[in-house]
């Protein structure tokens, strides 16, 4: 399956759109102090794609650290559980520095990378096409790829239905995607260790490897999440089926896949 895509290019900011990403799962640049309210609507856009922008060049280091390499080990099981066959054409959505899309590649996929950060694409390592677009107006045909994947972005996307819908215009029927996200695990005891970690460990170590403002505030941005069972609800409502979530490292991270119907 072959469709058309438009490179990468540099932002002009007088015109933001609605999909936004996350740098990875540790980051959320989503406020500048403990009590300033999430934002929402066209300042979330605004704010998510210009923090990316800058934080950029140490982006995979950060991911390794603050993970213990975890988050390799998250992508390849997205990929595993996105089931498709060899030659099959991928949208990587908030793509990044391209982490899925190599891993895509190996995997004798065909990916293609999406992303609003310019300062993300520019710093990507992929032979993968990229483009830099709207993940709630993509950039391809109805029904033109087999499956999409995502990798922690959920949680900065404008509108999380609007994005379940675009999926659903974009893949083909039996068509497939993998969502990773981060998650907060059920035991009570790992629940309030994670929550100490990311309170206070990660923006410590973000600030010193990176931006501190984009690590400081990521228990905040889980709050954007919905409910996992409304959540798969809105993807069945979607036009999705054999909706799935999967608890991953003890439940510090979780993968959502699905088939189109």
């Amino acid at each position: 399956m072959r469709i058309n895509v438009r490179p990468a290019t540099p932002p002009d900011h007088n015109g933001v759109g609605s999909g936004v990403r996350t740098a990875g799962p540790y980051a959320s640049p989503m406020a500048t102090s403990k009590t300033d309210p999430l934002p929402t609507g066209e300042e979330k856009v605004t704010a998510v794609r210009e923090m990316f922008d800058t934080i950029a060049p140490r982006y995979d280091l950060v991911n390794r650290v603050m993970t213990f390499r975890m988050d390799v080990g998250w992508r390849k099981k997205t990929i595993a559980d996105l089931g498709l066959p060899a030659g099959s054409t991928v949208l990587d959505l908030a793509a990044g520095t391209g982490d899925l899309c190599r891993m895509l590649q190996e995997a004798r996929l065909r990916p293609v990378g999406i992303d609003m950060s310019y300062g993300m694409l520019a710093a990507a390592a992929t032979t993968a096409p990229l483009v830099q677009g709207d993940a709630l107006r993509l950039p391809v045909p109805d029904g033109s790829v087999d499956g999409v994947t995502c990798g922690f972005a959920l949680r900065n996307f404008r509108e999380l239905g609007g994005f379940f819908d675009e999926l659903a215009r974009v893949v083909r029927p039996a068509g497939r995607i993998a969502l990773l996200e981060v998650a907060e695990p059920r035991n009570p005891v790992l629940r309030f260790g994670h929550g100490i970690y990311f309170g206070r460990v990660v923006p410590l170590i973000g600030g010193l490897l990176s931006d501190r403002a984009a690590y400081q505030y990521l228990p905040k941005s889980v709050a954007y999440l919905p409910e996992p069972d409304e959540m798969l609800s809105m993807l069945a409502d979607a036009d999705f089926e054999s909706v799935e979530r999967r608890l991953l490292s003890a439940g510090i991270s979780q993968l959502v896949t699905a088939t189109r119907r």
